[in-house]
């Protein structure tokens, strides 16, 4: 019987589900907050009550990120790796990773300052999409459709000047129906998907209220999550894909400490317990 540590910095029903799997596989787990843990340089493994492997669940990325990093420092099991979460969370990474291994992805510009966001888009036109190259739930993903709204976006991020709105993501508008595609992978197997139907504008987040409806996995959808999550390391990912009406399926993000409360309650699959077998697995090998 193996332990299994999660932690997590708010516990969601996602978080729930996944320690009754593990309960019910008769495995322990523990709970750790991580707002609340403090670690240092002299800590060793034996100080906490990491169990044999660790689930990282934090919604903040910054946050679970360090923490994940501080596991890695004392050589405790944990999914996702470091180098996973870091390439997840950051749009930019992922996005040159999808693409550096041939990822059917949409065409995604980068500038670094206004000025050179200016010059960008004299060569891109409107409509264009903006997002954030940190952030989740769809916060801050805006529709560009011409130069005032472009100015006033520009003129917010100079004034809140944090050291990501330096940094300009744009990328095409994709010619699609009023959905998206969130694949459950495991391991770089897809194991279970939906659609997320947008509820009358261009965002599909079930954060935001778009309605979840089963897709069936077809083989080319497998092939392509399979490539997605191997490029940014494999473990237990989102993979979110949009179907453009001329060149098919293009994946456009892969989250790393994914939510699958829509998702669960679509697909007969039984995610967490599925999601706590790998961890298990991973320290089987």
């Amino acid at each position: 019987m193996s332990k299994i540590c999660i932690v997590f910095d708010r516990i969601r029903s996602e978080e729930k589900l996944l320690q009754k799997a593990a309960t019910e596989l008769g495995h322990d787990t523990s709970m750790l907050d991580a707002k609340v843990t403090q670690v240092n340089t002299n800590s060793k493994k034996n100080d906490f009550d990491f169990g044999d492997v660790v689930l990282e669940r934090c919604i903040s990325y910054f946050r679970g990120l360090h923490f994940t990093a501080f596991l890695k420092f004392l050589d405790i099991p944990v999914i996702n790796e470091f180098e996973v979460a870091n390439n997840c969370g950051n749009k930019m990474f992922m996005t040159l990773l999808l693409k550096k291994h041939n990822v059917p992805t949409p065409k995604t510009y980068f500038s670094f300052s206004k000025d050179g966001t200016l010059e960008n888009i004299d060569k891109i036109g409107f409509p264009f999409v903006i997002k954030p190259i940190i952030g989740s739930w769809g916060r801050g993903v805006m529709l560009i459709k011409d130069r005032d709204t472009l100015d006033a976006i520009i003129e917010i991020r100079e004034l809140t000047d944090g050291p990501h709105d330096r940094i300009f993501y744009l990328q095409e508008l994709i010619n699609r129906p009023p959905r998206d595609i969130r694949v459950i992978s495991i391991g770089n197997q897809a194991i279970a998907a939906m659609y997320r139907k947008s509820e009358g504008g261009f965002k599909t987040n079930i954060a935001l209220g778009a309605k979840p409806e089963l897709c069936e996995i077809t083989n080319e959808m497998e092939d392509l999550v399979a490539n997605a999550s191997k490029a940014v390391g494999g473990g237990i990912l989102g993979v979110d894909i949009m179907e453009d009406e001329e060149r098919g399926l293009l994946v456009h993000e892969v989250n790393n400490t994914v939510e699958f409360k829509g998702l669960a309650k679509v697909t007969k699959k039984n995610i967490p317990k599925e999601m706590i077998e790998f961890v298990l697995n991973s320290i089987r090998k």
